[in-house]
């Protein structure tokens, strides 16, 4: 991997939140997850953190059934993060509701028909992949998208994170794995050419995974509510649990990107270590 130095200062953070899954009504998620509670939580745990992050992507299903009245609530619960926030599709959202609620993001319709985008506005260069097939639970990159993220990626050879809601990697939890990104190896032969890629993330699978990909690291996002179930077998029935939600802080420094998971709820401490 090619590093390539930041400028001196403090480092970037990148926070990454992903799957909300906002039903409309404050609707519980599965009639169980109250995500708009959850939501809230995670939002006040970003803004009260020490070192502010620069910037926030969420990375897909940012909403649960697609709706108009499901994107107007998370409007509303979004309305009080003050830091740069880049929305993405996942394969429970759609593109034309998304930007019609969203019309001042206007990244969103920096290429159609997909919502593929570039931020170029921070040390840390952003540029976002739309692996969405309309109706289907599964992803893909197809010729036209790849295009698109080789050109974009020729254009700056400044450290960039390449985001999108499909990990490109299998997990091993089968019934995740079998709603995947469909060509990853196709996705892998553009990032290989291009090592200023410090970072692939993506969401969709509701834990902290990280993989090896292409030369670089690949890695998925916890959700500020519900979690996948970790069921390392091919059969394993689609299921979720109550895990601690968590979200993302990608620290770009000097010479290198690293990733945080951090926890939304609130825990005993902190103590000193040097305490009797």
């Amino acid at each position: 991997m090619v590093i390539f130095i930041l400028s001196k200062g403090n480092p970037m953070i990148l926070c990454q939140i992903s799957d909300l899954h906002i039903k409309a009504e404050r609707r519980l998620a599965y009639g169980r997850v109250d995500t708009a509670t959850m939501l809230e939580h995670c939002l006040a745990r970003i803004m009260s953190l020490p070192q502010r992050p620069d910037a926030v992507i969420a990375t897909g299903d940012l909403v649960d059934g697609a709706q108009p009245a499901d994107y107007l609530l998370l409007r509303d619960l979004l309305a009080p993060l003050s830091i740069p926030l880049f929305l993405m599709p996942g394969n429970h959202d759609d593109r034309r509701v998304l930007r019609d609620v969203f019309p001042e993001h206007a990244y969103l319709r920096q290429w159609e028909p997909f919502i593929q985008y570039v931020i170029d506005d921070f040390p840390l260069r952003i540029v976002a992949l739309d692996s969405v097939v309309t109706g289907e639970a599964g992803g893909e990159l197809c010729s036209q998208r790849l295009a698109w993220l080789d050109q974009a990626l020729a254009r700056s050879k400044k450290p960039t994170v390449v985001a999108l809601h499909h990990p490109p990697f299998a997990t091993g939890i089968g019934f995740m794995d079998n709603i995947a990104l469909a060509n990853p190896n196709a996705f892998a032969k553009v990032i290989a050419r291009h090592p200023h890629v410090q970072r692939v993330i993506a969401g969709h699978v509701h834990r902290p995974i990280q993989a090896l990909f292409a030369g670089t690291m690949a890695s998925t996002c916890p959700s500020p509510a519900h979690q996948v179930i970790l069921d390392l077998t091919a059969e394993g029935p689609g299921r979720f649990v109550m895990e601690p939600p968590a979200f993302q802080l990608h620290v770009a420094n000097e010479s290198d990107l690293v990733t945080h998971t951090a926890y939304v709820d609130d825990f005993a401490g902190p103590y000193p270590f040097n305490s009797c």
